[in-house]
Formats: structure tokens, sequence, C-alpha cells
């Protein structure tokens, strides 16, 4: 007994998405043409709003950021879980473990506090459209940003700061395919109960209460559009569309694990698919199939490009 409390974990095994060879190979294959598509789609759009004077613009900014983000989600993830599928023996070690948790946790609150940011954007221009450019100051965005990249920072080192002295002296397997805080708490040698529940107040304080936040700024758009448009909600939906889909995209694997009790079952890590891969490559798609200035910015740039072609 005192032999395996004596032991240290140095490495986890990942159980991963599939045991099947066919689902493999289909779920590598899908899940790379996936994550090519994110980083072709989000860059295109950091590149466009940069290259573009036309959207250098509060929304845009905040967009691009958004695109960042993603992009650096998913190269947290998607990778390790597409060399997963490939390899028989699914390894990670304690420290990557930690570094991707931290990562994840990091990179998940700055996007929380991103689109809160969007929604305020949203808000200003719908509703005080006269103020727009003095609220929304290039300053004020960037310390949307900023305040976005340090909330992450502080909501991830508390919660490594539990887990990082925890005992794991096994088993450490781990029915899923990246590395969580809730997850390893669950393989700790002690009764870690009172762990887990600071880890979900934590996380789950912060996914219900961006998601609240984000609906009382959506309700209150549309009622104040009703009431100056005589009832007529279109413009406001036209609007929020992109934001209402990203938002509900983003949340519900979010609230499904962290809001909720601790899962019992594996579900949840199909789930979390949908953050990680599906909707940074729906992303680029869901932001610019109604944007009439990102159409018009790539038509300059095609124009640009054959220009330069023919000169």
């Amino acid at each position: 007994m005192d032999s395996l409390n004596d032991s240290v974990v140095s490495e986890f095994v990942l159980l991963g998405l599939s045991t099947s060879w066919g689902t493999k190979v289909f779920l590598t294959l899908t899940f790379s043409l996936l994550y090519v598509g994110i980083i072709l789609g989000n860059l295109f759009i950091v590149f466009l709003v940069i290259a573009d004077s036309h959207l250098h613009s509060p929304m845009y900014f905040l967009l691009a950021n958004l695109s960042l983000i993603d992009v650096s989600f998913s190269t947290v993830t998607v990778p390790k879980m597409i060399s997963g599928l490939l390899s028989e023996y699914k390894i990670i070690s304690f420290q990557s473990c930690m570094t991707q948790t931290c990562f994840i946790h990091i990179m998940g609150a700055a996007e929380l506090v991103l689109l809160i940011a969007m929604a305020f954007d949203r808000y200003i221009a719908i509703c005080k459209p006269l103020h727009y450019l003095n609220i929304m100051s290039p300053k004020r965005c960037v310390l949307f940003v900023v305040i976005g990249w340090v909330i992450g920072v502080v909501h991830a080192m508390s919660q490594f700061a539990f887990v990082i002295n925890l005992p794991f002296c096994g088993p450490n397997t781990i029915d899923s395919f990246y590395c969580d805080f809730p997850r390893v708490i669950k393989l700790a040698c002690i009764d870690g109960a009172k762990f887990e529940f600071v880890i979900a107040a934590n996380s789950g304080f912060m996914t219900a209460g961006t998601f609240f936040l984000l609906i009382i700024s959506y309700i209150f758009i549309l009622v104040t559009v009703w009431k100056r448009s005589a009832g007529d909600l279109s413009k406001a939906l036209v609007t929020l569309s992109a934001h209402i889909t990203v938002v509900v995209l983003f949340f519900t694997p979010c609230v499904f694990l962290y809001v909720w009790p601790f899962p019992t079952s594996s579900i949840d890590k199909y789930m979390f698919i949908v953050d990680f891969a599906i909707t940074p490559a729906l992303n680029p798609v869901i932001y610019t199939l109604r944007n009439k200035d990102i159409k018009i910015a790539v038509q300059r740039l095609s124009k640009q490009k054959y220009y330069f072609m023919f000169c």
C-alpha cells in the first residue's frame, strides 16, 4: 500500500474517440479537413481585416481576434486528437496534459469575454448608433481583448493551483481525446469532491454568467429595435443571427460539462468536438455568409489580385 502511494503518475492514457479502424480512418480524414479549414478560413479573415482599410472597425477587430482564438483553441486539441486516432497507444505526459488543459481554459475564458464584447458592440451599434465610435473606441476594443486574456490566465491558473499538487498514483486512464481538470481530478488518489466543486463552481459560474449576459444583451437589442421599428425585428434578427448561432454552438458543450454536475458518461467528449473542431470551422462561414462588408472586401481583394497579375 505504501509503495502504491509513493508512486507518481508521469503520464496519462487517452482512450480517444473510437477503437474501430474504419471509424478511425474516417475521423482522421474528417478532422484533418476540418483543421485545414479552420486554419485557412480564420487566418483569411484575419488577413482580410488587416489588409482592407474598410474593415478597420471595432466589429471586425473583435472578429479577427475571435478568429485567432479559434485557431489557437483548435491547435491545442485537434492535432493531438488526430495523432491519437493514428496511434495504438495514446499517451500524454503529465506536463503536456497540464499544459493542454491550461491553454484550453485560458483561450476558452478569453473567448467568453470576446463574445461579450462582440454582443456589446452590436448593442451599441443598433441601440446607440450616434455614439458608436465614441463608445467603441480603438483603446476600448484593445482593452476588451486584453481583459479577456487576463481573465483567461487568472481563471486557468486558479484551477491549475488546485490540481497540480494533487497526488496521482493510479489509475491513469482518461476517457477522452484531451485533458481537462474535471477528468484529471477524478484520477487523484484522494477524495476530490471538494476540488471538483471548486472547479465546477469556477468554470460553471463563468459559463453560466457569460451565457446569461449574452441572452440579456440580445433581449435588450430586440426590445429596442421592436420599439423603434413598430414591431419589425427582421433587421435585428439578421444582425444577431450569426452571433446567436455561434453562442449556441459554443455554449452547449460548456454548459453540459461545467454547469451540470460532473458527467459519469463519456458523451461530453463527443460534444466538445463542437467547440474544438466544428465551431471554429463554421465561424468564418457564419460570420461572412450574410456579411456584405466581408463579401465586398473579398471582391476588392480579387480585383486587386487580377490587377497586379495583368500589370
